[in-house]
């Protein structure tokens, strides 16, 4: 565990980090100046240069949030802080080999908490491996993925889709000062989970983006997280009301607490699940210059980034959230109540790809499918007709996940991609005993395959793009293999859905 310094000039000055275990770490270098004060609720200015060393050893704040989503470790919590526009890389200590392909991770939760300081997310697996990795921290919820620029006034100006901007500039930072750490700034693949996965799908039809990524790999992104400038400005008005501010306050907002703002976003996101404004409050708005169009809209008419991409799903998205974080659709009332919108025609047809309803595992199923397959199909089916598209689906989950009703549950691929099963106390609690050999060679499988896709674009032998006529997928599971079109039923009865309406 012997760590000693190590340092690198980047454009904006020297940045001591250390070696430990093989591998280079700098954390929480700033690549923005601090959205504070003036800056709340502006786009993010690029970090001022500063003179001497500045010890980047240590993660410092993650974005305001629930404090019990910052855990990092018993009785440990990340400080919270809108001071909190950094990223972390981690490199091999050895590059002599060349220019290392980068992969920048940007972390999910449902785009109201997470941090990359998550243990799981450290990387050092990845590098490793053979890249440059880096996470990255960007503005959550209220103060950087709800639009409340419809409340800007003549005095203040409030900006639109702040944690895209927070995200584009990262990348920039990226370009700019990653061939430092060993990096190849021409052969950067963006990948991310859930909200993070959902980022990632945006980005590919964020204009400013172009040229920043070379790929991208989006793990279960969520659907039904856009919304229109007009939903949009609802949302913003019931968000002043509950705060007490006028529509016409944006001063007030720039002196409003974080924690005020925080309690004013959970009764928004509560209220908004009881009347269904079209779509979840936070998230990404589009129709305005950081994003003209739908992402998904883009792919389709291929104007979004044409980079290869590889996207899927888990097997059992559903039951993760039958426990925790009760925001999806998984018994019967939520199922009625967000098909409610929808002209009957469809509903019967979403209904009747589901043949045990209302059955409770076939309203997880439905609730999974609603929340991210749906999102995997569209964007499979988008991207792919411009594309180079890969399709995967995971299986795995070890007899502790499935015997605790969990299975191959959201968010544990990452598991694999991370290679948990092998580094972390965690990873070997799960696979105590029989599947340590099984958790292990599918945690090789997808760090190969995603390494592969990382060099070349590519995720090496037997996995043919995703086409309109074969809709292959790769199924990562004890036994990974090859499946055609695995559940036509489903996927077409969710053709075209939408919340919004």
């Amino acid at each position: 565990m012997h760590n000693h310094p190590v340092q690198a000039r980047i454009a904006t000055g020297v940045v001591e980090g250390f070696v430990r275990d093989g591998v280079r770490r700098w954390r929480s270098i700033p690549y923005a100046r601090p959205p504070i004060g003036s800056l709340r609720f502006r786009a993010p200015q690029p970090a001022e240069p500063w003179s001497g060393v500045r010890h980047c050893h240590g993660f410092t704040n993650c974005a305001p949030q629930e404090r019990f989503y910052t855990v990092l470790g018993p009785g440990r919590f990340q400080p919270t802080s809108e001071d909190c526009l950094t990223l972390n890389v981690v490199a091999p200590e050895d590059t002599d080999t060349g220019p290392l392909p980068v992969m920048v991770f940007i972390h999910g939760g449902g785009y109201i908490m997470g941090s990359s300081a998550t243990p799981i997310y450290d990387g050092a697996a990845l590098a490793r491996r053979g890249c440059v990795y880096v996470s990255v921290n960007y503005r959550l919820g209220a103060l950087g993925c709800l639009d409340l620029s419809s409340l800007s006034t003549p005095e203040v100006t409030l900006d639109s889709n702040l944690y895209l901007r927070d995200l584009v500039l990262a990348l920039r930072w990226v370009q700019e000062n990653i061939a430092t750490f060993g990096g190849d700034p021409d052969n950067v693949t963006i990948f991310g989970e859930s909200a993070g996965a959902h980022a990632v799908a945006t980005l590919l039809a964020v204009p400013a983006a172009q040229g920043l990524f070379a790929r991208a790999i989006a793990e279960s992104p969520a659907a039904g997280l856009v919304r229109n400038t007009d939903i949009a400005a609802a949302f913003a008005e019931r968000f002043a009301a509950l705060l007490g501010i006028r529509p016409s306050g944006a001063q007030a907002l720039l002196r409003v607490t974080p924690s005020e703002l925080l309690t004013a976003q959970d009764r928004l996101i509560a209220d908004g699940n009881r009347d269904m404004l079209g779509a979840f409050p936070i998230g990404p708005v589009c129709g305005d210059d950081v994003l003209p169009v739908d992402p998904i809209e883009a792919m389709r008419q291929g104007s979004a980034h044409r980079v290869p991409l590889i996207v899927g799903s888990n097997a059992d998205e559903g039951r993760l959230f039958t426990r925790f974080l009760r925001m999806l659709p998984v018994d019967e009332p939520m199922v009625e109540a967000v098909l409610a919108g929808t002209d009957a025609g469809v509903r019967d047809r979403i209904i009747a790809a589901y043949p045990d309803y209302p059955k409770r595992a076939a309203c997880i199923r439905l609730g999974g499918d609603f929340a991210f397959n749906a999102a995997v199909w569209q964007i499979a089916d988008a991207h792919g007709a411009h594309a180079p598209t890969y399709v995967y689906r995971y299986d795995y989950a070890p007899r502790m996940l499935r015997w605790s009703g969990m299975g191959a549950t959201h968010a544990t691929e990452l598991f694999a991609v991370f290679d948990v099963y092998r580094t972390g106390g965690f990873g070997r609690l799960l696979t105590a005993g029989a599947d340590r050999r099984t958790a292990l060679q599918v945690s090789k499988q997808v760090q190969r395959r995603w390494g592969a896709f990382s060099r070349a674009g590519v995720p090496g032998e037997g996995w043919p793009a995703y086409t309109a006529d074969e809709r292959a997928v790769m199924v990562f599971d004890r036994k990974t293999r090859l499946e055609y079109d695995p559940a036509p039923e489903r996927r077409k009865a969710w053709q075209g859905f939408s919340l919004a309406h």
